[in-house]
């Protein structure tokens, strides 16, 4: 079993390397360009992508590698007041786009994580963020979903098992790091 998955997770990585390595790296490119230009990454996802997202800003607003200047990073994943009151006054398919709406600017990147791309909440977040003028960027599996009609780039990883396609985002999100890391 230890042998299949960690053959499963390689094969997965030589065809992220083969089909997707331009679109890491026109993200990359993304997030800097948020950065250097003083705006904020904001990302969200559901359950295991939220944890991704906080993963993520974390290595942001903390650090990844090398000690530097505090980012801003916010994953819109942990204020529990406003995903509970925003769930119950509007519906949970708005706890993304209500925060959206209320904190970005144009100029800021929204980063939405579905494994599916069919989050209709994610799917939300990405329509207000348009709106306001934030790039966006989506991470997604499978086909890449609704998602591909609504950000301005989705880094699709070629699988349909969520559990290789969330450790494939978090690469993503370490290489995004990494860029901006190397930025100071």
């Amino acid at each position: 079993m230890v042998i299949e998955e960690l053959n499963d997770h390689q094969q997965l990585i030589i065809k992220v390397i083969e089909q997707r390595t331009a679109d890491i790296e026109q993200a990359c490119e993304m997030i800097v360009s948020a950065i250097q230009g003083g705006n904020k990454v904001l990302i969200a996802g559901n359950g295991g992508s939220a944890a991704d997202a906080q993963h993520i800003a974390a290595e942001l607003s903390g650090r990844f590698v090398k000690h530097r200047k505090a980012l801003p990073g916010i994953a819109l994943t942990t204020d529990t007041s406003a995903l509970t009151a925003i769930a119950n006054d509007y519906g949970y398919d708005h706890v993304f786009s209500r925060q959206i709406e209320a904190l970005a600017k144009p100029g800021d990147l929204f980063i939405g994580i579905s494994t599916s791309g069919n989050s209709q909440g994610i799917l939300n977040a990405f329509k207000t963020a348009g709106d306001i003028g934030c790039k966006t960027l989506g991470l997604s599996g499978w086909s890449g979903g609704k998602m591909n009609g609504l950000c301005d780039l989705n880094v699709i990883v070629p699988s349909e098992v969520t559990a290789r396609i969330q450790e494939i985002h978090i690469l993503i999100g370490h290489i995004l790091c990494k860029a901006v890391d190397d930025l100071f």
